[in-house]
């Protein structure tokens, strides 16, 4: 979506007020963390939780601001970062949607972008945040749904004036923090991996309904992934051709180079379907050998008492003229038959192997 018009964009802006209110989560608002990076060539400076106006102040055209939010409740600062850097109100309500699928969107004086971060996963829950970035010309804002991400190496890197970071534009910081964020999702579907492993290893052994219920989480956690990384796809698309400069010619290569990534992890995320389903095959046939065999236990068993039940029942029977009663060693003559026949079946049944 491209929106060029001034007069759109400023007619625009006396709905942010209104926008927020309604797009605010009803939870209690907390107070968003800030943090201010600026950097050149020479230099860096860092300020870490300063008044709103003051950071506002030290953003410098001279160098690149990297802005970053932690929390998207706090009303009055987004309201405050939204008029200073003039972002619509549809980028605005954009970043506020947490719900929203990964997309971007150019605008006449910055480009929208925003995706799903995955970055840690505690026990076997991944846990998703949403991020949202404004690039402009030498600024970049970052909004985190939750505090605390994965950029701390860039950060470092940054301080440290590691790399190429400092000597390019804003949108080289924005493929680094897209391509830290792309990183994460690989380590995300090697645990994923991992518990796949697990349970195949397990239903082999021996399966149980938790690993039932463990392949159910996986095929869900399956989907909310497709939905989280194929849309990238097209994103990171949309970013390497736009045609309004937000991104330098030299730069584009590195977009490239995620959008390949991504392009591999929908290969993998794929591939882990198809074992999933697999293995979900592989869990009903186990349950169904298992069974299998308990029920031909139980044929042979019952297959064996037939006859025995038979003849018990027949010397079972009340009847006085029945010539066997009187003979005297009519039970242990019968017992033996039984054990004859017993002692038969079970050699039948092991010839033909059904045990």
């Amino acid at each position: 979506m491209k929106i060029s018009s001034k007069s759109k964009r400023k007619a625009a802006l006396k709905h942010i007020n209104e926008h927020l209110t309604d797009h605010v989560h009803e939870a209690k608002p907390t107070k968003g963390i800030l943090e201010l990076i600026s950097y050149n060539e020479n230099s860096v400076t860092m300020h870490n939780d300063i008044p709103i106006e003051e950071l506002l102040e030290k953003c410098d055209n001279r160098q690149i601001s990297w802005i970053n939010v932690d929390g998207l409740t706090d009303q009055d600062l987004i309201q405050k970062i939204s008029k200073h850097f003039e972002l619509h109100y549809l980028l605005v309500e954009d970043l506020l949607n947490t719900d929203h699928q990964p997309k971007a969107d150019e605008f006449e004086d910055h480009l929208f972008f925003t995706l799903k971060m995955l970055y840690r996963i505690e026990g076997q829950s991944i846990d998703y945040e949403h991020i949202s970035f404004v690039l402009g010309k030498n600024y970049l804002l970052s909004f985190q749904e939750k505090e605390g991400d994965i950029f701390d190496n860039l950060r470092n890197r940054i301080k440290q004036d590691s790399g190429i970071i400092r000597k390019r534009g804003a949108d080289y910081l924005l493929y680094r923090l897209i391509d830290a964020i792309v990183d994460s999702y690989y380590s995300v579907l090697e645990s994923i991996g991992r518990r796949v492993e697990e349970i195949e290893d397990n239903i082999s052994s021996n399966a149980t309904e938790l690993d039932f219920i463990e392949i159910q989480k996986l095929r869900k956690e399956f989907i909310y992934l497709r939905k989280v990384v194929y849309p990238l796809r097209e994103a990171l698309n949309k970013v390497i051709k736009n045609e309004d400069g937000f991104i330098e010619e030299r730069n584009e290569k590195y977009f490239s180079d995620v959008y390949d990534h991504v392009i591999h992890l929908i290969d993998s995320l794929d591939t882990y379907k198809d074992l999933t389903s697999t293995l979900m095959d592989l869990y009903m046939n186990t349950i169904n050998y298992r069974m299998n065999e308990v029920m031909k236990l139980l044929t042979v068993i019952t297959t064996i008492f037939i006859p025995l039940s038979f003849i018990a029942g027949v010397y079972g029977m009340n009847f006085h003229n029945m010539p066997e009663l009187q003979t005297q060693n009519g039970y242990y003559v019968v017992l033996i038959a039984m054990g004859v026949i017993f002692i038969a079946m079970i050699g039948y049944f092991k010839y033909k192997k059904w045990f």
